[in-house]
C-alpha cells in the first residue's frame, strides 16, 4: 500500500488529445462552412426583419404580439407599459441596434435549441437507454464554464455573429430537452391507455394527448432556454458577437462605469420582456 502511494503516476495527456480532435475536426472545414452559412442567414433573416420596421412602429408591434400572446392568462397591463417605457428609454440611450442585435442573436440560438431540442426530448422520453445516453451529455453541457464554449466556438467559427450563436446553443438547450423530457413521462399512463384503447398510433398520442398535457413543462424549458441564450450571448461579445453585451465588454476595458450600466440596464429590459412573455404563454389557458 505505501509503494502505491509513493507510485506518482504520469498526468494524462488529455489537453493534447482534445487538442488533436479539434485539430483533425478543423480539417471539415466545408461542413462547417455550411452550418456557418446557415446560422448565419437565420440571423441575418430576423435582423432584416427589425430593420425594416421603423423604431415607433416597432415599440407599438411588441405590446400587440405580447397581447396576442397572453391575452388569455390574465396578464396586467403592468408589462405592457414596461415594454413601451423600456423600449422607448433603450431608443433614448442610443442602443436600440445593439438591441435588435442581441435579439436577433438570442432568437437564432433559441429556435435552433428547440428544433434539436424538443425531438431529443421526446426520444429520451420514448427510450430509457437514450435518456441513459444523453443525460450525462446534458450535465456536461449545463455544468461546463460558459466561457469554456468560446474556445471550440472559434476553433471552427472563427470571430463573429456565428461563433456565439454556436456557443449560446450548445450552453442553452439542455433545458428544454430535460423539461420536453419530463413532461411527456409524466403525462399519466391511464390517459395513453385510453388513447390505445381508441385506437390512437403513437404519432396521434403524441400530437394529441402527450405534447399538450406536456406544455407547461415544455414553455418552462423554452422560457429557460431563451434566458440562458441571452445570458451567452452577453458573454459572447467576447468573440466579437454584436449587440448589448459589445458595449458591456468594451466599457468594462474601458472601466466606463456609466455606459457599462446604461448597457447593462438595456439588456435586464430586454431578459425582462422575453421572460414575462414566456411565462404568461406558459400561463395561457391554465
Amino acid at each position: 500500500m505505501v509503494m502505491l502511494c509513493m507510485i506518482k503516476l504520469a498526468p494524462l495527456p488529455l489537453a493534447k488529445w482534445v487538442d488533436a480532435l479539434v485539430a483533425w475536426l478543423a480539417k471539415f472545414a466545408g461542413f462547417f462552412n455550411f452550418i456557418t452559412n446557415i446560422i448565419a442567414g437565420i440571423n441575418n433573416a430576423i435582423q432584416w426583419l427589425f430593420d425594416l420596421l421603423p423604431i415607433p412602429v416597432f415599440i407599438v408591434v411588441i405590446p400587440l404580439l405580447t397581447w396576442l400572446v397572453t391575452r388569455k392568462s390574465g396578464l396586467h397591463w403592468q408589462l405592457f407599459a414596461f415594454e413601451i417605457l423600456g423600449l422607448l428609454l433603450i431608443w433614448n440611450l442610443g442602443y436600440w441596434r445593439d438591441m435588435t442585435q442581441t435579439i436577433a442573436l438570442v432568437l437564432t440560438a433559441s429556435i435552433i435549441a428547440l428544433v434539436l431540442g424538443i425531438p431529443l426530448g421526446i426520444w429520451m422520453a420514448k427510450s430509457n437507454l437514450v435518456e441513459a445516453i444523453v443525460k450525462p451529455v446534458l450535465d456536461f453541457m449545463q455544468t461546463m464554464p460558459a466561457f469554456v464554449y468560446l474556445i471550440p466556438a472559434v476553433a471552427f467559427f472563427g470571430i463573429g455573429t456565428v461563433p456565439g450563436v454556436i456557443s449560446a446553443l450548445i450552453f442553452a438547450m439542455p433545458p428544454v430537452v430535460r423539461m420536453t423530457n419530463l413532461g411527456i413521462r409524466e403525462v399519466p399512463a391511464d390517459l395513453i391507455e385510453a388513447a390505445e384503447a381508441y385506437g390512437s398510433t403513437s404519432w396521434q398520442k403524441l400530437i394529441k394527448v402527450q405534447l399538450p398535457l406536456a406544455r407547461k413543462s415544455l414553455m418552462a424549458g423554452v422560457n429557460q432556454t431563451m434566458m440562458l441564450a441571452l445570458s451567452m450571448v452577453v458573454t459572447a461579445s467576447m468573440i466579437g458577437a454584436m449587440g448589448l453585451g459589445e458595449k458591456v465588454y468594451f466599457a468594462v476595458g474601458r472601466n466606463d462605469a456609466g455606459s457599462g450600466f446604461t448597457a447593462g440596464l438595456a439588456i435586464v429590459i430586454v431578459a425582462i420582456i422575453l421572460d414575462r412573455i414566456t411565462q404568461s404563454a406558459n400561463q395561457k389557458d391554465g
